[in-house]
Parts: structure tokens; sequence; C-alpha cells
């Protein structure tokens, strides 16, 4: 990872324009060829970024970094005073462990698929992507595939995470379209908000009865 602390203004062009005024902002470089740029603020979101697959060319006489991607889009960004940079050796890293309870609900889910939805069948669980698994690969009645991410809570970061996921997965053609589907105990409002507008299924699950304990909860048949 490359970490570059400079004065600098970036330019976005694709599908809209921005323009970042200079200040002294973090430039973040991954092994995986993403480029973010972050304020000293704003928690974990970078004020502008580009995922791979891209391209990021260097003019050292000039300044100017040139982050492009197949889709069209440039990120310039304009060095008027480098601060610090550094480069380090991260390694593999061997992603985020899951607590019990999800750990659990995944495999449930993975021996029996069609308690998520009729018909749907297990291709692989954590299915590889180039930024991480995917936690459950599947077919649905129709062979359409099904990508499955599981929580225990279903938050808006599980959404984005599943969003990314798609993006990369519908770039195989052997394996799109692949629609989307965020199952959990108990998903937020907000996430099932923003899942709606990303064409993202929501399921919620009781893990009691997927573990073939009665439900405390109450029903009326």
């Amino acid at each position: 990872m490359r970490l570059v602390v400079a004065r600098c203004t970036v330019d976005y062009n694709g599908r809209l324009q921005a323009h970042l005024p200079e200040a002294i902002r973090l430039l973040m470089v991954k092994a995986d060829g993403s480029v973010a740029i972050h304020a000293d603020g704003g928690a974990y979101k970078p004020l502008n970024w580009m995922n791979p697959p891209n391209r990021l060319a260097e003019d050292a006489e000039e300044g100017i970094w040139t982050v492009t991607n197949p889709k069209g889009e440039v990120l310039t960004i304009t060095l008027h005073e480098v601060v610090s940079d550094s480069s380090f050796e991260m390694g593999r890293d061997p992603g985020l462990q899951k607590d019990g309870v999800e750990a659990h609900l995944q495999e449930l889910l993975a021996d029996d698929p069609t308690s998520i939805t009729e018909g749907l069948r297990l291709v692989r669980r954590e299915f590889p992507t180039s930024i991480g698994p995917v936690d459950l690969m599947c077919r649905d009645a129709d062979g359409v595939a099904v990508a499955v991410e599981v929580k225990r809570r279903g938050e808006i970061d599980g959404v984005e995470q599943l969003s990314r996921y798609l993006e990369f997965l519908n770039r195989d053609p052997a394996l799109r379209p692949v629609r989307g589907v965020f199952v959990a105990q108990e998903i937020r409002p907000q996430a099932k908000v923003l899942a709606t507008d990303r064409e993202i299924e929501c399921i919620e699950v009781d893990y009691d009865e997927l573990r073939g304990i009665e439900s405390p909860n109450l029903r009326l048949f």
C-alpha cells in the first residue's frame, strides 16, 4: 500500500464532473489498483475514488496523477506539495472473521438454500471475486446466478459490500446477469431502502428455526 499526504487538487470526469479545490489530503493506492482520496474527517468514506480495474499514470515532473478505467472515467490529481510519500508491503489479508452466529447462519443457509427462496441451489460457498469472497453463490430455479451475502444484522455497509461484489461478478460473461440477495436475522430500514435502490432483494430469516428450534415468536397459525 502507498500512502501519500499532499497538498493537491482533484478533478473527476465521468458520469458527472467534480472538483476538489487545493487542500492537504491523504492519497491511498492499494495493491489491487484502487485509488482513494481522503480528508482528515468524514469517517471511512473517501472524497473521491477509483475502483479497479484501472490504470494509474504518474507525471513526476508535472506532479500529476491520471487514473483511468475502461468506462472512460478519468481522475486527475495534481500534487502541489508532497508532505509524505510512503509504501508498505502488507501481504495477503485473511479477511473478516465472522462471529459464531453469522458463520453458523451462513452454514445453515448453504445446507438448505431453499430456506432463502424456493428453488435456490448452492453452487459454492465463499465464491471468490477480485475484492473478496461473496458468502454464497447460487442458481435459482431458472438457472440465474444469485449472489447471497449473509449478515447477523443487516446494515447499510452490508448492502454496499454486496453491491461491490455484484459489480465485479457481472463483468463475467459466464455468470451475468447476477442478482443479489441480502440475508440477515434483522435488516435495518435504511439498509432495505438502499437495497431496493440497488435492485437487491432483502430476506430476513429466523436463526432458531433454521437450527430446528421452535421460534418463541407467537404466530396465528
